[in-house]
């Protein structure tokens, strides 16, 4: 039986995605091959490549002077190759949770001095996104996460920034429509909304490269050499970008982002509206600053005993990946774009039925 899957990652996928992919695995179209198994130089996924690309470019209206790349390593390896790339001087970052946190780590490596955190929700948790502070017009770069994968808050608006805009957009990409004139970088793990664990994807503006040219830097980590090569200096990740390009037909066809985010309102609404007038559960996040895409609530402290028996009772009914993280507790439903209504409703049913039968 198919579960009710709310993992933070990797994500659930659309149906029609997974019986695509479980062909091609066998064979892609009648090449005589695996998708596993061609090459990535092929005229059999030359093809894919381009078109994943060009779907990409499509549904986030990327303009021509960008450039998208597909990379190993996850987003972790990006908070390296972002300061290696960017930071001569000083490089202002957005602490609100602890992909941030790590990311302002790695930066630190050229230099604490050189590293301004402009904002942090620290103080609270990271239950809140930092407001009213100044981004140093002197910055060679600044740097937000756009969603909070752990503590559950989540930025949805593009900022005006006086300095070049990196973003990562790992768990809420392709969950919005994206203003992608306003950064000069977006980047992220494919494994939330858009396939499976395996493909970073990359979006770039093609005049920060060589930003910092008179640093040696490796060449799997300069931009630069995947862009010149079509993002394939290397052999790419083939079967995870396949998986991309079916995810995004199948957003195609229902409408595109704008469809996504119209569903993602629906889903979130869903659980936050009956969180919000139950006795039993409570958010954890500044309203104002909930993320779409990761839920995080706990029980009220005089319910606080009953965690472990949801939990039971959840996984007991088919739903799987609810746990908090550990740094929250209580539960985090991640709500990410192939995630059916149904089984958001099955599982606000279920919270309802277990506070009724445990008040």
């Amino acid at each position: 039986m198919r579960k009710h899957i709310f993992n933070a990652g990797p994500c659930v996928l659309a149906d029609s995605v997974r019986e695509d992919t479980a062909r091609a695995v066998i064979e892609l179209g009648n090449c005589g091959q695996s998708i596993m198994e061609v090459s990535h130089r092929s005229k059999d996924f030359e093809p894919i490549l381009a078109e994943t690309i060009a779907d990409f470019k499509e549904l986030l209206n990327i303009p021509e002077d960008y450039s998208i790349l597909f990379l190993g390593g996850g987003a972790s390896l990006q908070f390296c190759m972002v300061p290696y790339n960017f930071l001569r001087t000083k490089a202002a970052y957005l602490n609100t949770g602890t992909w941030a946190t790590k990311a302002i780590k790695e930066a630190q490596l050229w230099g604490e001095e050189k590293v301004v955190v402009v904002g942090s929700s620290k103080d609270k948790n990271f239950s809140y996104i930092p407001k009213g502070y100044e981004i140093p017009t002197d910055a060679d770069y600044f740097h937000i996460t756009t969603n909070n994968t752990i503590k559950g808050t989540e930025i949805r608006e593009d900022y005006d920034s006086p300095v070049p805009l990196i973003a990562d957009m790992s768990s809420d990409i392709m969950s919005r429509p994206v203003d992608v004139k306003k950064y000069a970088m977006i980047y992220g793990g494919a494994q939330k909304n858009l396939g499976p664990a395996g493909a970073t994807f990359v979006i770039i503006k093609n005049s920060m490269l060589e930003k910092v040219s008179d640093r040696p830097i490796p060449t799997m980590l300069k931009y630069s050499t995947h862009v010149d090569e079509g993002t394939m200096f290397n052999t790419p990740p083939v079967l995870p970008i396949y998986v991309i390009g079916q995810t995004l037909k199948w957003v195609k066809s229902l409408g595109g982002v704008k469809e996504m985010e119209k569903r993602a309102i629906e889903k979130a609404n869903m659980i936050y509206n009956y969180i919000d007038d139950s006795d039993m559960f409570v958010g954890t996040v500044a309203k104002e600053d909930r993320s779409l895409m990761n839920l995080c609530f706990v029980m009220k402290d005089k319910y606080k005993d009953l965690e472990p028996e949801f939990l039971k009772c959840a996984t007991a009914h088919n739903i799987c990946g609810i746990k908090g993280h550990r740094s929250v507790g209580g539960f985090r439903a991640s709500c990410y774009n192939a995630l059916d209504i149904e089984s958001v409703k099955f599982l606000v049913d279920l919270m309802k039925d277990f506070e009724v039968k445990n008040k």
